[in-house]
C-alpha cells in the first residue's frame, strides 16, 4: 500500500493549469469554471436581473418599480400598499482557452427568488434566496510518470467537484425623514461541496486510488445599509448609499478520505472527520463594504457607480484541507478583493399609449473585478459589459427583464485558464396592490 501510495505523490503534477479540458453540459450549477476548485468556489455575482442588466450596480438604488436586495436600506423605496416579487433565471455559455487548448460549456439554473411587503407606514420587510458560491469542475489528466512506469503503467488522475453555498436572507428598512433610509439584513449561509480525486493505474496490480473531501457549511451573519437621497432644484435626485457586511466563521464538517482497491478489496488510509473550529482555526467568510453613489431625473433616465472592498486574507482557506486543492500545483492564497460597476437606464416615455417600445426601460453597464484569492501571487480578475431591457406586462410594475452579460475572466499569462463568457439573465418582476382598504363593504 505505501509503495502506491510513494509513486502517487511525484504523480501529482495534474493542475488545474495541466488540465485536458473537454466540452460538456452542466446543468445542476450556476456556472462551470476549473477555478472552483479553490475555496469554496466561485463567488456568485449577487443582484436580480435588474441589478445585473446595469453592471451589478444597486447600493445607491432607489426604484419602486424593482426589488433591490443589494442594499438593505433600499426596500422601503416601493409602494406602501404593493406586494412585489422577483425570480431569476440564468444561461451561462463559457469558452476555456489555455496553452491553445478550447474547452466549451453551458449551464443553466435559477439564480434567485426575493419578496418584499409593507410593514407599517415607511417601513417594509424583504426575504429572499440566491446563490452564494458555487463548485463546478470535472477535468482528466495522463500523469507519466518514468520512476513508476515499470510498475503502475501510465496513471490517469480525475478530478471532479460538485456543490456550493446559499443565502437566505430576511430584513427590513424604514425611513428616517425624508431624505434617509436605513435597514439591516441576517444572513445565513448552508450548503455542502464534494471534491473528488481519482488515480486510476494503467496496470491491474496497482489498483486505484480515490481521496477527496465532503464538506458540510453553515454560517450566520448580517448586513447592514444606508442611503440618503435629496432632490436638487431642475429635478434631478441625487442618491449616496453605503453597505457593511460581517465577517463570520463557517461551521460544519470536512469528511477527510483516501482508499485504495484491489479488485474487490478495499483498502482505507484515511477517513476524518474535522469539525471546523474546533481542531482547527477554522475558516471564515470575509466581511464586505461598499459605497455608491447615483443619479436619476424621475423615470426617465438614472445612472449609477458603486465599489466594493473585501479583505480574504486571514480567513484561513489556505490551511484547512478542503479549501486548498491538493490537485494543483500552484500556490493558492487568499487576496482583498475589489469591485468597481457603473450602470445607466433609459426609459423614452413611461407613460406613452401608443408605441409600446417607448415604455421600456433599457440598460448597459460595465464592471470589473478582483478575485478573492491568488495563484502563484497572480491576481484572477474579470471585466465586462451589460445590456438589458425591462418589457412592462400587464399592468402596475409587472415585467418581464432580459439582461445579457459578456465578459472575461483570467488570462493567458502564467498559462492560466483564460474564461470568455456570454450570461443570459431573465428576471421575473411581478408587482400588484394587496393591502389597499376596501371603501365600501
Amino acid at each position: 500500500m505505501s509503495k502506491v501510495y510513494k509513486y502517487i505523490l511525484p504523480a501529482v503534477v495534474a493542475a488545474l493549469f495541466g488540465v485536458n479540458l473537454s466540452a460538456q453540459t452542466e446543468g445542476a450549477h450556476n456556472s462551470y469554471s476549473p477555478y472552483s476548485i479553490f475555496g469554496i468556489g466561485d463567488l456568485y455575482t449577487p443582484g436580480s436581473a435588474y441589478n445585473k442588466s446595469m453592471g451589478g450596480v444597486g447600493i445607491a438604488m432607489r426604484n419602486n418599480q424593482y426589488i433591490n436586495y443589494l442594499n438593505p436600506a433600499a426596500v422601503t423605496a416601493r409602494d406602501t400598499l404593493a406586494f412585489m416579487a422577483d425570480i431569476n433565471l440564468s444561461v451561462q455559455n463559457k469558452i476555456f482557452t489555455q496553452n491553445g487548448r478550447k474547452s466549451a460549456n453551458n449551464s443553466f439554473n435559477i439564480s434567485g427568488a426575493a419578496f418584499t411587503v409593507p410593514i407599517y407606514k415607511k417601513s417594509a420587510f424583504i426575504m429572499g434566496i440566491v446563490p452564494f458560491s458555487d463548485v463546478a469542475y470535472d477535468f482528466t489528466a495522463r500523469v507519466n510518470n518514468t520512476q513508476s512506469l515499470s510498475e503502475t503503467g501510465f496513471i490517469t488522475r480525475a478530478a471532479k467537484g460538485d456543490g456550493g453555498l446559499y443565502q437566505l436572507f430576511a430584513g427590513a428598512g424604514v425611513m428616517l425623514g425624508r431624505h434617509f433610509s436605513v435597514g439591516a439584513q441576517a444572513l445565513y449561509y448552508f450548503g455542502k461541496i464534494d471534491k473528488d480525486y481519482t488515480y486510476t493505474f494503467e496496470t491491474i496490480t496497482a489498483g486505484n486510488l480515490y481521496t477527496g473531501q465532503d464538506i458540510e457549511l453553515h454560517a450566520l451573519t448580517g448586513k447592514f445599509g444606508i442611503q440618503y437621497e435629496t432632490r436638487f432644484s431642475n429635478g434631478i435626485t441625487l442618491t449616496a448609499g453605503a453597505t457593511h457586511r460581517l465577517k463570520t466563521s463557517l461551521k460544519g464538517n470536512v469528511t477527510d478520505y483516501k482508499f485504495n482497491t484491489f479488485s474487490s478489496v478495499t483498502d482505507t488510509l484515511r477517513n476524518s472527520l474535522d469539525t471546523l473550529g474546533k481542531h482547527n482555526r477554522g475558516v471564515k467568510l470575509a466581511g464586505e463594504t461598499g459605497i455608491g453613489i447615483a443619479l436619476r431625473k424621475g423615470d426617465k433616465w438614472r445612472v449609477e457607480v458603486d465599489y466594493t472592498f473585501a479583505d480574504w486574507t486571514g480567513t484561513g482557506f489556505e490551511t484547512v484541507a478542503g479549501f486548498t486543492s491538493t490537485s494543483s500545483t500552484s500556490v493558492f492564497t487568499t487576496a482583498k478583493t475589489h469591485s468597481i460597476r457603473m450602470g445607466a437606464e433609459y426609459i423614452p416615455n413611461k407613460n406613452d399609449i401608443r408605441y409600446y417600445l417607448r415604455r421600456c426601460a433599457y440598460r448597459a453597464g460595465l464592471y470589473y473585478n478582483t478575485s478573492y484569492f491568488k495563484l502563484n501571487g497572480n491576481t484572477i480578475n474579470s471585466y465586462g459589459l451589460t445590456l438589458g431591457v425591462t418589457l412592462p406586462i400587464f399592468r402596475w410594475y409587472n415585467g418581464l427583464t432580459l439582461g445579457v452579460d459578456i465578459g472575461q475572466r483570467g488570462g493567458a499569462k502564467a498559462s492560466m485558464v483564460k474564461e470568455r463568457y456570454i450570461m443570459f439573465n431573465v428576471g421575473f418582476n411581478i408587482h400588484d396592490i394587496w393591502f389597499q382598504k376596501p371603501r365600501y363593504d
